[in-house]
């Protein structure tokens, strides 16, 4: 691995790791990264529950603790507690790799005659206990890294990008609703969705800064306007909300489904890598160590907290989270790599999370609107997968496991009549693009020997 001394970022940072910046210095600087993190924290949760039917009241329960369970978590990181925490600048979100498999089990459970609230607490007791998976990974990692390799991870990423953006499409048509009304993929949903879209494009390719750090909430805000310009604009979750919204644990109880779990072990498991990751790279970037004891400490820590916050979110009715990448580009922007700037921003959240309606007013926004955003986020969650897999040597045995992964993955996905006759169980599971693609690369990866280099075959 690279030596910390030739990684240091070429800028020199204005507030390093332990400064304390004045009041409206901090204040300002928070403010930036909850702007790039408050629509990535939200969204998942809106669409799970536009997508299983879950009521309006509901729903801004579960987005409400997805932001405050957000800010607890963010706040650990930076601040750390004994193992918990990197002690970094790190902000951790809502993750959108268990959106697809959540969206998939939760819809068929429901198709199946289960009652909205029973689902949910399925969906909650298989969060809680993928949860402990998570925290035993951040105590194995040295085990965990040989057996899951930066292609199997590289292959997750991707089949949970690529079927994350059949859900994009879905709400940019209108949602699961439209398509039982007749009104999926209209002229004003088609409308709704491309003004987002066009937008986000648009503002990535103006050369400012800023622009492009706030193209996603600045395409909502467009197409929340225009929404509201359109009449299509509902309330009814803010104006059922209360004033101040106490946390409530297990409200919808707890239940279990393994045809939810097991694709969430291998989730879990690839989420608690790509954690390492950006750990390191928000080490690199705040000059400190990317190897040796400190290294080390810093994303044990780190993954430990992905897991024990995916446990408190399932406890108080909200969906895993995950270490955000998008914050290590504030922090380039402003130069300010203080962890102290976390602890405001995780106070923010709280806040807002505790006064429902945000969460009322967020919730208003017309699922075609959120899918015009939501489909490049999600094509983006794919181009990191195959970010993943550019920085590997792809020889014959890796275009092997790639080719079988994918192809099984969205194969089985795309056509489950085909797992017609195998048992409930095992069926359940591998029409999971993401359980199946991702069992795949792991197995191919175990038991297929590497390739011998170039020089020993000849």
């Amino acid at each position: 691995m690279t030596s910390p001394t030739s990684t240091e970022p070429r800028h020199d940072l204005v507030y390093g790791l332990n400064d304390r910046p004045r009041p409206w210095i901090a204040f300002l600087a928070a403010l930036q990264h909850l702007l790039a993190i408050i629509v990535p924290i939200v969204t998942p949760g809106l669409l799970i529950c536009q997508a299983i039917g879950v009521s309006p009241r509901d729903t801004n329960i579960i987005v409400s603790m997805s932001l405050v369970i957000s800010g607890i978590a963010t706040f650990v990181q930076c601040r750390r507690f004994g193992p918990f925490g990197a002690g970094l600048l790190i902000v951790q979100g809502t993750s959108f790799n268990f959106v697809g498999p959540l969206i998939a089990g939760g819809v068929l459970m429901v198709k199946d005659g289960m009652p909205v609230e029973a689902v949910m607490a399925a969906i909650f007791g298989v969060v809680i206990a993928g949860s402990f998976i998570e925290m035993g990974v951040s105590r194995l990692l040295p085990f965990v890294k040989r057996l899951i390799t930066p292609l199997v991870t590289g292959i997750v990423v991707l089949m949970i990008g690529l079927t994350l953006i059949k859900v994009g499409l879905i709400s940019m048509g209108g949602g699961y609703a439209a398509m039982g009304n007749g009104t999926f993929a209209n002229g004003e949903n088609l409308l709704l969705s491309g003004v987002v879209l066009a937008l986000i494009v648009i503002l990535n390719r103006i050369p400012v800064v800023w622009l492009r750090s706030c193209a996603i909430i600045i395409a909502l805000a467009a197409g929340y306007a225009l929404a509201g310009y359109l009449g299509r604009l509902d309330f009814t979750g803010m104006r059922e909300a209360d004033l101040f919204q106490v946390p409530m644990p297990l409200h919808f109880g707890l239940g279990w489904s393994w045809s939810l779990f097991i694709p969430m072990v291998v989730i879990y498991l690839v989420t608690s890598l790509e954690a390492i990751g950006d750990v390191t790279a928000t080490s690199k970037i705040s000059r400190q160590p990317v190897e040796g004891p400190l290294w080390m400490q810093r994303i044990k820590g780190g993954v430990l907290v992905n897991g024990a916050n995916s446990l408190l979110a399932g406890f108080f009715n909200t969906f895993p989270s995950s270490v955000f990448a998008q914050n290590n580009g504030i922090i380039q922007l402003t130069g300010i790599a203080s962890r102290y700037i976390g602890m405001w921003l995780a106070a923010m959240l709280v806040i807002l999370g505790l006064f429902p309606a945000v969460a009322g007013v967020l919730q208003a926004v017309p699922e075609p609107v959120l899918g015009g955003a939501a489909l490049v986020m999600f094509g983006a969650v794919a181009a990191a997968g195959i970010n993943i897999l550019a920085g590997i040597e792809l020889d014959r045995r890796a275009l092997l496991i790639i080719s079988v992964s994918l192809a099984l993955g969205l194969g089985f996905s795309q056509v489950p009549e085909f797992l017609a006759h195998l048992p409930a169980g095992l069926r359940s599971v591998l029409e999971s693009g993401v359980a199946t693609g991702g069992i795949c690369a792991l197995v191919m990866n175990w038991f297929l020997p590497e390739a011998k280099q170039a020089a020993d075959a000849r």
